[in-house]
């Protein structure tokens, strides 16, 4: 077996090298630094807050774009778990291999359509709302960019270490930044300042139950919005379109699952923590939120936050439509339609 795993997570590895060979330089320089400090530390397994040695990384940057120079143009390698090999898109079939012997795989397009694989330990299954619910812990193989949680094929595949890098992430970004925010209320709140390490336990469990509400979200809103969604998501070239689609969508997801549920529990931590991540164009499209929140924040008083929430979910489900239809309208022209949606008349889809 062992001779067995190490070909898997070669292949798997190799893949995630071709999609970072031929996607990882298309994200801007201080992205791209950041997240290659983090892929950095998880492949020479160096512990969080431990300092990363400078003259290393620097060889290692340097051998690792020497590395995507010259497999760039290879083709994605077969999963050896036959004598053919699987397609490594084939996620269903590689999963049905792998699930009695305590691993789990994910495969697929995230966003601006870059290939996504991983390659972990299945800590545990679950079916929620009926659809089904991975867990992944210990990663052996992996890409660049780490989605902590996605909907792949039907299923949300969850990655619990991704969840513990982002947070720690975080919290390495705020000691950096004014502390009486949105982000430090969620600090303070799983009590990092007495002990981090029980804190990021804490706050990993509650997060990564707000991203499966998340996906569950992506679930039910795919369900309203039809397969004219999917095909127009599958068919936009513009980064400011897609940028704008994902967020109405995200919003959509968030005010019929995530925010409600994490109302009705008083998940104060997930609150404050979501307000926290509510940044750029999703932030730009709800300054409604924010708003409600700061009031929430005085008086603790959550029903005008309840009330915003679902009145929302149907603001952003007819938001979801127009923009469809727009798209459908005319798909030759539709990627221009929806940037100049997301620029000048971005106010349409204002609450």
């Amino acid at each position: 077996m062992a001779e067995n795993l190490s070909a898997l997570i070669d292949a798997v590895q190799k893949n995630c090298t071709i999609a970072d060979a031929r996607h990882a330089r298309d994200m801007t320089m201080c992205t791209f630094l950041l997240e290659m400090r983090e892929y950095y530390r998880w492949e020479m397994e160096i512990p969080f807050g431990a300092r990363l040695p400078r003259d290393e990384l620097g060889d290692w940057l340097n051998a690792r774009e020497s590395l995507w120079d010259a497999i760039e143009e290879e083709d994605f390698a077969p999963i050896p778990l036959s004598e053919a090999g699987i397609d490594p898109f084939e996620a269903e079939d590689i999963n049905r291999a792998l699930t009695p012997l305590g691993l789990v795989y994910s495969s697929g397009l995230g966003h601006f359509r870059k290939p996504h694989f991983v390659l972990a330990e299945l800590k545990r299954a679950e079916v929620r709302e009926g659809v089904q619910v991975l867990v992944a812990g210990c990663e052996y193989a992996r890409d660049l960019i780490a989605p902590p949680a996605a909907m792949r094929n039907g299923a949300i595949f969850l990655r619990m270490d991704a969840v513990r890098r982002l947070l720690w992430n975080k919290y390495e970004e705020w000691q950096w930044k004014e502390k009486d925010t949105a982000l430090g209320r969620a600090f303070a709140y799983y009590d990092f300042a007495r002990d981090i390490e029980h804190g990021l336990d804490r706050m990993a469990e509650a997060e990564s139950e707000a991203m499966i509400l998340h996906e569950i979200g992506e679930a039910r809103a795919e369900s309203l919005l039809g397969d004219a969604w999917n095909a127009m998501l599958g068919q936009l070239t513009s980064r400011h379109a897609e940028l704008l689609v994902r967020a109405v969508r995200d919003h959509l997801a968030d005010c019929l699952v995530t925010l409600p549920t994490l109302l009705e529990r008083e998940a104060v931590g997930s609150l404050h923590f979501y307000l926290a991540n509510l940044s750029g164009q999703r932030r730009a499209l709800f300054p409604a939120l924010p708003l409600a929140y700061e009031n929430w924040l005085g008086s603790r008083d959550s029903a005008k936050l309840t009330d915003l929430v679902s009145a929302a979910a149907s603001h952003w489900l007819d938001a979801a439509r127009r923009l469809s239809a727009s798209y459908h309208r005319d798909p030759v022209r539709g990627d221009a339609l929806l940037s100049a949606l997301a620029g000048s008349d971005l106010a349409e889809i204002r609450l």
